[in-house]
């Protein structure tokens, strides 16, 4: 298992919500987390990280209506994976959770438990297990 490397940007206004996110993630052995209030810290620490965020999990009304989140999350070399949740506010489609998307719109208000353990599950299993030998030429 790779949890401790994984890193994780948690991005919603409400602080109650950031902290409840944290908070599963942590309960599931995840602690690289960064929790972010608005866009411009996100920006911030999406272009000048050194190197690319595992899982971006945003809140669809951090863009205001004024920023193509979506468009954002799929275009960022930085984001490995993203998931958007109250997508419907954003009037976002709803974009189900599989292997080969990068990002995934949900319409729920705030991710529950179940859904960052089958997010998590994808992002575990993208990354080289123990033991694999990566050979570069």
């Amino acid at each position: 298992m790779f949890k401790k490397s994984i890193r994780i940007l948690i991005a919603d206004e409400q602080h109650f919500n950031r902290l409840r996110i944290e908070r599963w993630f942590n309960q599931l052995g995840y602690y690289r987390v960064a929790p972010v209030q608005d866009m411009a810290e996100l920006l911030v620490l999406v272009e000048y990280a050194s190197e690319p965020f595992d899982l971006l999990i945003i809140n669809a009304a951090m863009g205001h209506g004024k920023f193509d989140l979506l468009d954002f999350c799929l275009d960022n070399q930085q984001l490995d994976r993203v998931m958007i949740y109250d997508g419907q506010r954003a009037q976002l489609p709803a974009i189900a959770l599989c292997a080969q998307r990068k990002v995934s719109v949900s319409h729920a208000l705030l991710p529950d438990l179940a859904s960052i353990q089958r997010l998590m599950a994808l992002a575990d299993s993208r990354r080289p297990s123990v033991g694999t030998v990566i050979s570069v030429r």
